[in-house]
């Protein structure tokens, strides 16, 4: 019988820096799934080169990608829809990578006339040679991409545009609560967030065994820890909900077949599925999560985990059950 590898110690007291990655299925020499780091960097900043300006920019986005679906959120959760223009890629992934196709629920790229988003890279960096992810904040005014990099412009979505905001009250990232945000992020991004995709893209037994030990260590922590408060800081909604929910969002859906993140479903967790619902009873969480673009894009964008590309019928999960937590805004 396997014997799974002693997970490594999950604390939310060590802070660090989880943002310099992007999805690159490539692997160490030992068969572990590792990430290049997102080469555009920029920030929405009063007296920099992107200041905050109603209408001048475009979010890119794929309803599938867990790492655009927090854009989204934060920019439904805000109120920015009619500041932050947003176009979205269609789910299916071919060799030329995110494209844009008109049908089923579809458009075009209405702002710049993309085909491919790759056309944003090249205008940017002329011969980029990287790899092309989603999220990617445009400006309309220089023509170049601000950001692809997901935690820089979710915190920027949160704060730089209260101005024209819906909410602007909502504080995702309070200053009190940042260290203990930061903390939570780093531990959740490297064992769960990005934990999946270690479990899905390990090219050895041992790399795979090490992932899932570590991501369902992290699981049995967040499961405690919602046993005694509403959301992970507390009783507030804050970026960290906003980091984890995509995971768990997609977690029986595909994780557990397709990455073979299979020790427990989200299901299995009482405490973990009830969060999930109550944030999925929130309408930005809800309006912006798209389960057959979630499907059709995993299993049919990775043929060497599944080269048939069939769409499994899935797991069962009642996402309307209703929550037992307290309703918040």
């Amino acid at each position: 019988m396997n014997t799974l590898p002693e997970a490594s110690p999950v604390s939310f007291e060590t802070y660090g820096e989880a943002s310099g990655w992007a999805a690159k299925p490539t692997s160490r020499d030992d068969g572990a799934f590792i990430r290049a780091s997102y080469p555009f960097r920029g920030r929405i900043d009063d007296d920099g080169p992107h200041p905050p300006e109603r209408g001048r920019y475009v979010l890119y986005i794929s309803y599938a990608c867990p790492w655009a679906h927090r854009q989204a959120i934060v920019r439904a959760l805000k109120g920015l829809e009619d500041v932050i223009a947003m176009a979205v890629v269609d789910p299916v992934r071919d060799g030329r990578g995110w494209a844009f196709r008109a049908g089923d629920g579809l458009t075009l790229d209405p702002y710049n006339g993309f085909t491919l988003l790759r056309e944003a890279y090249e205008a940017t960096e002329p011969g980029y040679p990287g790899h092309i992810s989603v999220p990617v904040l445009w400006d309309t005014a220089t023509h170049r991409i601000v950001s692809n990099n997901f935690p820089d412009i979710s915190l920027d979505l949160g704060s730089r545009f209260n101005r024209w905001a819906a909410n602007p009250d909502l504080d995702l990232y309070p200053e009190a609560l940042r260290e203990e945000i930061d903390a939570v992020n780093d531990i959740v991004y490297r064992t769960v967030n990005n934990g999946v995709y270690r479990c899905g893209f390990a090219r050895s037994q041992h790399a795979y065994d090490v992932a899932v030990a570590e991501l369902f260590a992290t699981l049995d922590t967040l499961e405690e820890r919602l046993a005694h408060q509403t959301f992970l800081i507390g009783d507030q909604l804050t970026e960290a909900d906003v980091r984890l929910w995509p995971t768990l969002a997609r977690f029986d859906a595909v994780y557990v077949t397709h990455f073979k993140a299979n020790l427990l479903r989200l299901t299995d967790y009482p405490n973990l599925w009830d969060y999930a619902r109550h944030c999925y009873a929130m309408p930005a969480f809800r309006a912006t999560t798209r389960f057959d673009h979630i499907k059709r894009h995993y299993f049919t964008t990775h043929p060497h985990i599944n080269p048939t590309r069939i769409i499994p019928v899935g797991l069962h999960a009642d996402w309307e059950a209703p929550s037992l937590r307290p309703l918040r805004p």
